[in-house]
């Protein structure tokens, strides 16, 4: 009969091995994934570890190897603010991780450049890198840039935008098609009954996140607003000085614009474009991120609303998935997802 005190004691390696009636090696090379063990002795170890209840102490494990881990994020070389605030939160984080024995660090990539983009992911050492956040278009080039990642085993994971059809092993960003579909809701009802058109601001149609968001947009708005004109995308490369050229045009051919869905970034081109021009008709203007930038917008009322994603919980999640993955640790997906936030000038905080 078992002592009470016992289901308190935690099953060591010594009880796998006893249990699955193997050494104790064989059980150190099942539970770090290394080859020369035959698939019928790696089953009998998991079975005697689900039965056990045995649950590894990561930990103390690589502190007993040495083991510092290594993540590093590729971000785009943007006039972005929301760039800059996940590079502050990066850096922050980091300090806070040195005691844990994990390094972070940042690299930019020109934005939008997918041939960039796949050359700054092959410049990585896979010897050197434990896992790889990357935020940027997906193209052919790219997978097959993140294939080669993960036939050296290094954790990848995207950022922001999606890269799904490549081998990326998990996605830390909002759901876009439903940040544009949220939108469109909230322009609708802000613009209601009148007639005009709608001007979309977008980055690039390269990138996923924008096009995600335009197509959610695009889904609300005929099916809830089909008596608004929605504009073809306007492509600003998030640059602000280009979208500030780009909209006297666009205006010129338009003047019944109501309404504009900024999608993207380079919103201080937004805002100088409204400065320079005749304020009693400004459009209602639904915006992406809350930084400095789109809080005073809101506060002044050049914006109308900011839809948002935490750029802390984005670095944080993407780090502790890239460590769950690095560890073969469960994941919690409900603490890694990322929500979607809507600002407003009354809830927008300190």
């Amino acid at each position: 009969m078992k002592h009470p005190d016992d289901t308190l004691s935690n099953p060591t390696i010594n009880d796998i091995a006893r249990v699955a009636e193997v050494s104790l090696a064989t059980v150190d090379r099942v539970l770090n994934a290394r080859p020369g063990v035959r698939e019928v002795t790696v089953r009998k170890v998991n079975a005697a570890i689900a039965e056990l209840g045995y649950v590894r102490d990561t930990a103390a494990a690589n502190l007993a190897r040495g083991r510092v881990y290594h993540f590093t994020f590729i971000l785009p070389a943007t006039q972005n603010e929301f760039i800059s605030l996940l590079e502050t939160e990066i850096e922050m984080l980091g300090r806070g991780l040195r005691q844990d024995r994990t390094k972070l660090s940042f690299v930019r990539v020109a934005a939008f450049d997918p041939m960039a983009l796949a050359s700054a992911i092959d410049d990585i050492d896979p010897t050197q890198v434990n896992g790889v956040a990357i935020f940027g278009p997906e193209t052919p080039s790219v997978r097959d840039s993140v294939a080669h990642l993960k036939s050296h085993g290094v954790t990848v994971v995207s950022l922001v935008s999606d890269l799904p059809s490549s081998e990326r092993d998990n996605y830390v960003g909002v759901d876009n098609i439903a940040a544009g579909r949220t939108a469109a809701q909230l322009l609708g009802r802000f613009v209601g009954p009148r007639n005009g058109k709608i001007l979309v601001l977008t980055g690039s149609m390269l990138a996923r996140d924008h096009l995600e968001r335009r197509l959610g947009f695009d889904e609300v708005m005929a099916k809830d607003f089909a008596h608004l004109d929605v504009l073809a995308s306007l492509e600003g490369r998030d640059d602000p000085d280009l979208i500030q050229r780009l909209l006297p045009d666009a205006f010129a051919e338009n003047p019944d614009i109501i309404g504009i869905y900024s999608s993207a970034a380079g919103n201080d081109g937004l805002l100088r474009f409204f400065t320079a021009h005749d304020q009693s008709r400004r459009p209602l203007v639904v915006a992406h991120e809350l930084t400095d930038l789109s809080r005073g917008a809101l506060a002044a009322g050049h914006f109308d609303a900011v839809i948002s994603q935490d750029a802390g919980h984005l670095v944080r999640s993407a780090v502790r998935i890239m460590r769950a993955n690095s560890d073969r640790a469960p994941i919690n997906l409900a603490q890694e997802r990322i929500r979607i936030d809507i600002y407003l000038k009354e809830n927008m905080g300190p």
